[in-house]
């Protein structure tokens, strides 16, 4: 069916309300934007640290601690999406990061790294990204930066109930870690991450608990 002049120029406004209404967006929320790619590029660091991290385990045959860290860069991955996904609503919907580099060494040393960062995150990165985020007061940027901050800590006290194991005593956290049934379940709207699922909502969000999913141990 062709097109008419009418619908043709109402399709050709339509792009450039679009491009205009984004510009403006982006320039109203220009520290909004710039944050939301430190923010991501964090998340995407940390999604690819624990990726390798599992990968690391699973080779020095330690199956427990890699289904460990998997969760966990799954969790990471949902933050990242959702950085990128404020950025497309703000109109930048192309853009794309340079790779981080991922720094693996043994497991053991692995385990202290993670917490080093989650602790990093919490203490350090995420109180300074809100900081910084309130002036412009985006009520998506400044949802998932909370989202992920408190998502940090469920990481944090995950890990510290395993710091003593990274000493003299990481033979017999490994050999405990694997003789549990692990399983973890991640929020697909924040990226919680909990042992046990929730009654009703998620303690983050306040998504319903139909939104977790379970981590598949990979083969």
């Amino acid at each position: 069916m062709p097109i008419n002049r009418r619908q043709f120029l109402l399709f050709f406004s339509s792009i450039a309300f679009f491009r205009v209404t984004s510009i403006d967006a982006q320039s109203k929320y220009s520290q909004t934007v710039a944050l939301l790619k430190k923010a991501y590029i964090n998340e995407l660091k940390a999604h690819l640290n624990y990726l390798s991290y599992a990968e690391k385990a699973k080779s020095e045959n330690y199956p427990g601690i890699s289904y460990f860290f998997y969760s966990f860069a799954m969790s990471e991955l949902v933050h990242s999406r959702n950085f990128k996904q404020v950025l497309s609503f703000l109109g930048v919907p192309g853009w794309e990061s340079p790779k981080p580099g991922v720094k693996v060494l043994s497991t053991k040393v692995n385990l202290r790294s993670a917490l080093d960062f989650e602790i990093a995150d919490i203490d350090q990165r995420y109180p300074q990204f809100v900081e910084e985020a309130k002036p412009e007061a985006h009520e998506g940027c400044l949802r998932n930066l909370n989202w992920a901050w408190d998502t940090e800590k469920q990481h944090r006290d995950l890990l510290q109930k395993m710091q003593s194991g990274t000493g003299i005593l990481f033979g017999i956290l490994t050999k405990k870690m694997e003789q549990l049934s692990l399983k973890f379940f991640i929020c697909q709207t924040c990226g919680s991450t909990v042992q046990d699922l929730p009654d009703q909502v998620c303690p983050i969000c306040d998504s319903p608990v139909s939104v977790y999913l379970e981590v598949e141990r990979q083969k």
